[in-house]
């Protein structure tokens, strides 16, 4: 297996992903016309610009392999190579969803398998 690429879902949405066994992204990803992933050297810093402050935020890991030809690897912040899914995330590539907490600090406070 790659290593995993990560996805900052909403929490209210993920029940109706699991559900159905497919993740349509969130309402910014719906606008932009894909899903915003990330690597794990970039996902502590998309969670710090895009989700500062938030507490109902799911960290999903998923495995880049199983997605396909959907899953295209383009230029963002800078320049940095970012995954994007074109299409909906069906969920047997998820290798785990967890609740991402704020800590004290309000920083999100990501598992130990996450690599800081």
């Amino acid at each position: 297996m790659a290593d995993a690429i990560y996805h900052l879902a909403d929490a209210a949405a993920w029940p109706e992903a699991t559900a159905s066994g497919q993740y349509h992204g969130t309402a910014f990803d719906r606008q932009d016309g894909f899903i915003h992933f990330s690597s794990e050297s970039e996902v502590r810093a998309s969670a710090a610009k895009h989700r500062a402050g938030r507490s109902d935020v799911v960290l999903v890991a998923v495995d880049p392999t199983l997605l396909g030809a959907a899953l295209k690897w383009e230029p963002a912040r800078g320049g940095v190579l970012f995954p994007h899914l074109y299409g909906p995330l069906d969920l047997s590539a998820v290798l785990w969803a967890l609740p991402l907490p704020l800590g004290p600090d309000g920083v999100h406070q990501f598992p130990e398998t996450v690599a800081p």
